[in-house]
This record gives structure tokens, sequence and C-alpha cells, in this order.
């Protein structure tokens, strides 16, 4: 988002690994101990989750997000299905089929099962626009780093023709490809085939 706004940030990395989200400083800014978590230092407000950045970051710039209306619902409305849907059930998958597989049969089947019918509900909403509010939006935003992982989620995108198209003109996006390296480079961002 703020590669896609132009505002000017320093990312100060949370190795969570190392129980970094539990220092006393990092609390004071997230007191949930997730990241992604900011402080604008040009007001000294301080946020945590995703959606509430996503939100406050798209109002201070005027981009994004619509200011009213029935637009500007939409946007928040599939904001609010990546943090109500998408993050948490994919990030399931994440736990019992990537990481600890094995361990649960019921829940590997329940999560992928789940992470199924998601793609499925975005592939009809996709089907039907450009992006998932119309418009390229904080909603696209927030899904995408998700769908990012589909090979985790046991999901073929040639099976959402329309969730590949979307992810593929995203990932071309010069602003998504310099965020996906922040707050160091990694691996390039996965290509379905």
């Amino acid at each position: 988002m703020l590669e896609e706004i132009g505002l000017e940030y320093r990312a100060i990395p949370i190795d969570i690994g190392r129980g970094e989200q539990f220092d006393e400083d990092f609390l004071k800014i997230s007191p949930n101990n997730k990241i992604p978590a900011i402080v604008d230092r040009e007001t000294g407000l301080s946020l945590m989750e995703s959606g509430a950045i996503l939100i406050y970051l798209a109002d201070k710039s005027g981009r994004l997000l619509p200011p009213g209306g029935a637009d500007r619902y939409r946007v928040l409305e599939w904001l609010m299905m990546q943090m109500g849907s998408v993050g948490p059930m994919l990030g399931q998958v994440h736990h019992f089929h990537r990481f600890n597989p094995g361990k649960s049969a019921y829940a590997e089947e329940r999560y992928l099962t789940e992470a199924a019918r998601i793609y499925g509900v975005l592939e009809r909403r996709l089907a039907d626009a450009e992006y998932l509010a119309g418009e390229y939006s904080i909603a696209d935003i927030a899904t995408w780093p998700w769908i990012s992982r589909f090979e985790w989620h046991g999901i073929d995108l040639r099976r959402y023709p329309s969730v590949k198209r979307w992810y593929l003109a995203i990932a071309q996006r010069d602003a998504v490809r310099r965020g996906y390296d922040v707050p160091h480079p990694t691996n390039p961002i996965p290509m379905p085939d």
C-alpha cells in the first residue's frame, strides 16, 4: 500500500520466529502482538491490523478507497471478506496443511475445503469484475498476498481462470513488485503455470 500511494516509510522487521512481536515496545504499537503495525510520524498515530491500516492510508492519501457512497462500501465489503475469510481461513491452511501436515486429518480436510470455497467466491466475483470492488483498491491489496500462496493452499489457479487473471494483473504492478521485497528481498513472486 505504501508503495502504491508513494508515501515515504521505513520498514522495521519484526522476527516472529524469535518472538519479537512480544517485545514491550512493539506491544505498545500492536497490543494484539501481530504484524503489520504502523506509526505515522507526522501525526503520532499508531495502528495495528491490516484492514485498519489500509483504510487509514487510503483516507490519508485519498487513493484506493472512494470517499463515500456505494463504491466505498463495495471496497469495504471485499476488505472485510479478506479479514473475515481469506486471511483467517487460508492462515489455517498454512498452519495445518503446510507447516503441520499429518497432525489432524480433519483440520487439513476442513481448511483445504474452505480454501477451495473461498477461491470459488473470488472466481465468481472476478468473472464479473476486473478487481474485487470493480476498481483496483485496498481490497485487492489486502487479498492478493494471501492468494500469492496458492501453492500452499493446494490450489491450481487453472481451475480459477478469473482469479488467475486478477492475480497476474496485480503481480505486474510496479508497486506490488517493489512492495513484495519489503522489508528485504526474498523469493520471487510466485507465478502459476
